[in-house]
């Protein structure tokens, strides 16, 4: 049981994290051509952080499919103008169900984690996987990925699944 001292602690912790919250405004949209050099910077450091070697002709495709909007969709949250952070995301049927949504990559720029910029991101993928009539909204991360796991126990519900790629020769 966590001793008074330690609630209060947390509780001005949040306090403060509500206010500064209240302070900024984070405005979340879908990707546009302006939005480019921004975009590729975090995407750079979104795939280094995986550690998922991309060439530039792999980002630019990937640009491209997120414009056209047709099979897989980008959103941006933006802070005083800039781009702080994405979010990819498509829709896939099942066996069982006509419509999924799949958050496919979620990457806040580092100096702003914190600042409730990824909620945004996922509630606002949320918001469109309902408007398209999805039954489910998931998404992965590495089992390593602690701080984004905090968030994502909030949000979500992880259900046990351990993914597994074909490794191909």
């Amino acid at each position: 049981m966590a001793s008074s001292v330690q609630r209060t602690r947390c509780d001005k912790r949040y306090e403060a994290f509500e206010t500064r919250k209240k302070q900024m405004t984070i405005n979340i949209a879908y990707l546009d051509a302006v939005d480019k050099t921004q975009w590729f910077s975090l995407a750079r450091g979104y795939k280094e952080f995986y550690m998922t070697p991309t060439s530039d002709a792999e980002y630019e495709d990937a640009w491209d499919r997120l414009l056209n909007r047709d099979s897989v969709f980008g959103i941006g949250a933006k802070l005083d103008g800039e781009l702080v952070g994405f979010a990819h995301y498509l829709f896939h049927t099942s066996a069982w169900t006509p419509t999924v949504c799949y958050l496919q990559d979620l990457f806040t720029a580092p100096e702003m984690r914190g600042k409730g910029i990824a909620r945004s991101l996922i509630e606002k993928v949320a918001e469109n996987s309902t408007k398209h009539g999805a039954s489910r909204f998931y998404w992965l991360t590495q089992d390593s990925n602690v701080v984004a796991r905090g968030l994502y126990e909030k949000l979500g519900k992880h259900n046990g699944f351990i993914r597994y790629d074909y490794a191909r020769a």
